[in-house]
Parts: C-alpha cells; structure tokens; sequence
C-alpha cells in the first residue's frame, strides 16, 4: 500500500479487482455496496479509484425552469458546471438521478475533469461522445452509449451531498473501485480494514492459484487457504 492518498488508488488500480474489495466487504458485514449492474466501463480495460464527487441530478424541462422559484433551475445544466469544477485530484465524479432519456457524461466533462486531475466518472445512466472520451483514456462508467444531451432535459441539482445509487448510499469521500466486473463503493469509516484485507486476499489468491495450477484440488486449496 502506498504511503499518500495517491500512491495507494495507484496501488489498488494495478493490484486490486472489484471481486476482491466485494468479498472482503461482505466479510465485514458489508453485503450491499455494488451499484446497479447495468453500470460498465466504457471500455473493458478500464479501471476506476478513487474518492467520491457525488452529484444529484432531476429532469426538468426549460419551460418549467423558466417558472421555478430555485435560480440554480435557470442555469444551463443547473449546478452541473460548478460540480465539474470542483472535482479535486482523484475524485470521482458520481452521478445519481436522472431518467434515462439523456447522457450525464461526455469528452468535453473529461477533458475538464482530466484538467482538475480526477479519476474518472461513474454515472448511473448514459454518456456519449464514447470515441472521444475513450480516445482521452478517461475511465468513464455509464450504462452504456446514447446522445441525447442532458441541457434541455436534466440539471444537476446538488452536489457533495450523500445519494443513493440502486441499493448503495455514497457518501462524498467514500472510495469508489470499479473494473470490468462492477463498481463497488467503500464507506469511508471502513476503508481502512477493507482495502488492507483486500490487498492481503489479493496476494494470497496468487498463492492460491499457483496450488490450482501445481494440481490441487479445490476442496484442499480451499480447506488450507479458505480462499477459491
């Protein structure tokens, strides 16, 4: 594990895997932190780390921005340009709310995010501009590709405040892992005794499958090891 923030989500990008932080956290008693499986990378090799943005986001269409009370309802996007802009180095953008009428991602928000040095973006809903945001590298998870933009159809509401993404509650500063097997959200007063005991099971799997490949068999690699 690396010795600042940094170090460690690089850490966990190379070693770590969305199955291992899940079995651990069951282990703790942490038996809902998946989000919704319809939420994948853009591309398979794609791997996210790190702490979360979170952002709430509402349909609403312009003539109803047009008679609200709220005065974020009348900007474009709503608070959406200023939850861009507040992305800090290794945050993740998460994105709750929306009807799926409309993309929430796309690779001119990577390009800023890129800039603020963020990790990447999880949006519960769609993105666009895939060429272009896969080109940039930016780890972006979404339930897949769709143009439609968000401008006339949904605005960000609030960000920075707890949401709910399927069955997960995300809090800001939870860390937030996904590969091409999900994304899995840490809770932050967890972290700690999670990410040490995946790192641990990680390594031991190698043990593990070394016996698998030398001709154990499962049940006597899963009785010395408890691991298969």
């Amino acid at each position: 594990m690396g010795s600042t923030e940094e170090e460690l989500f690089a850490s966990a990008r190379r070693e770590l895997f969305s199955a291992v932080i899940g079995d651990v956290m069951d282990q703790m008693g942490l038996q809902h932190q998946f989000l919704p499986p319809a939420i994948v990378p853009l591309e398979r090799s794609m791997t996210v780390c790190g702490r979360a943005l979170t952002v709430l986001e509402a349909d609403i269409s312009d003539e109803a921005a047009g008679e609200s009370r709220n005065g974020g309802s009348e900007r474009p996007f709503g608070l959406m340009l200023d939850a861009l802009d507040d992305l800090k180095t290794s945050e993740v953008y998460i994105c709750t709310g929306g009807s799926p009428r409309y993309a929430l991602w796309g690779e001119m928000m990577s390009v800023r995010a890129m800039k603020c040095g963020a990790a990447g973006a999880v949006v519960d809903g769609y993105s666009r501009d895939t060429r272009g945001v896969i080109g940039l590298g930016f780890p972006t998870f979404s339930h897949g590709s769709y143009a439609q933009d968000q401008g006339p159809r949904g605005k960000v509401v609030d960000f920075r405040i707890p949401i709910q993404v399927g069955q997960v509650r995300v809090s800001p500063g939870d860390i937030v892992f996904g590969d091409v097997d999900g994304v899995c959200v840490v809770p932050r007063v967890a972290e700690q005794e999670a990410l040490a005991r995946a790192f641990e099971k990680a390594r031991r799997e190698k043990v593990v499958r070394r016996a698998l490949e030398e001709g154990v068999s499962a049940r006597d690699a899963f009785e010395k090891y408890g691991i298969l």
